[in-house]
């Protein structure tokens, strides 16, 4: 009996120790593989910055990469990435946190059943989808108000990657309004505050720091996005802040470039490296921001 409870034992143990090695094999996997992106991204970008300086990179105001007088400035790019997120902010947030609230403060179990899982479903669908649904969709009925809106324009775009990043806000802001105490809901309902004022002056100052957490997340989503904004916001690298025009952005730019215009090897080539580079630092700076929120905002428990 003893020799087969030391056998468990042993068993047991060998099994715990498989499932470590498992699970670090996976952790340092994905380590591994975030340095040999950033290996990539940097080598190939020094073979880009030895021919382009990083000030006329950075502060240029004109991208014409694949023309003959090529010039390689990304303020047009920077700016029209900027203009179709804050877009898509201003749409996502409003539609993101209102949702939230309704499925955590009002709506009843069954309604959350079936509202929650549709809003959930357009988180799945394709961003190439979501393009042309900007390009055959948004932007002939915006043309109704706005006669004079380009057949490929920020506006749309931006609408379009709003309704996207919307499963993100509303999930995350959700998760969080549920764990706001139910004793600091019932203090306020205690002193005669009627809910939308409870979801106004308790819920949402409780959650506050995961809400600017998930909105810095959201953002670092619409800033990589790239199917929609080249199909619907189109490839003009224009300096502009006007969302009715035809804009590039970042990753438009990138898309272009490695569509095979742009022989490997070439300036042209190694300048879509430069330019993801660029997009993943601003990134890997909104999440450094967002941890940074969500660890100096939150609400500590004892």
């Amino acid at each position: 009996m003893q020799t087969k409870s030391k056998l468990f034992f042993i068993s047991k143990r060998n099994v715990d120790l498989f499932v470590k090695f498992i699970l670090l094999f996976a952790a340092l996997f994905t380590v591994a593989a975030i340095i040999i992106i950033i290996y990539t991204l940097v080598s190939e970008s020094l073979s880009f910055f030895s021919h382009v300086s990083l000030n006329e990179f950075i502060f240029g105001t004109k991208w014409a990469a694949l023309f003959d007088d090529r010039s390689f400035g990304t303020i047009p790019l920077l700016i029209g990435t900027l203009l179709t997120t804050s877009i898509a902010l201003s749409l996502a947030i409003p539609l993101g946190i209102g949702s939230a609230a309704f499925l955590s403060e009002y709506a009843s179990r069954d309604i959350r059943k079936i509202v929650k899982p549709i809003i959930e479903i357009l988180a799945g669908i394709p961003t190439v989808v979501y393009g042309y649904f900007a390009l055959y969709f948004i932007t002939p009925n915006l043309r109704y108000f706005i006669p004079d809106l380009y057949a490929y324009n920020a506006l749309s775009a931006g609408i379009a990657m709003g309704i996207m990043i919307v499963p993100t806000i509303t999930t995350l802001t959700e998760d969080a309004f549920y764990l706001v105490p139910n004793s600091l809901k019932s203090a306020g309902y205690a002193l005669g505050a009627r809910k939308s004022i409870v979801i106004l002056k308790i819920v949402i100052p409780y959650s506050i720091s995961t809400i600017f957490a998930t909105i810095i997340l959201a953002m670092g989503r619409a800033i990589g996005e790239t199917m929609i904004v080249t199909i619907a916001a189109g490839l003009k690298p224009t300096l502009t802040i006007n969302p009715f025009e035809s804009i590039m952005t970042m990753t438009a730019a990138i898309a272009q470039a490695a569509t095979g215009d742009a022989p490997h090897g070439t300036l042209e080539y190694t300048s879509l490296f430069a330019v993801a580079t660029y997009l993943f630092v601003i990134v890997a700076l909104l999440n450094l921001i967002s941890n940074y929120i969500r660890s100096k905002w939150e609400i500590k428990h004892d």
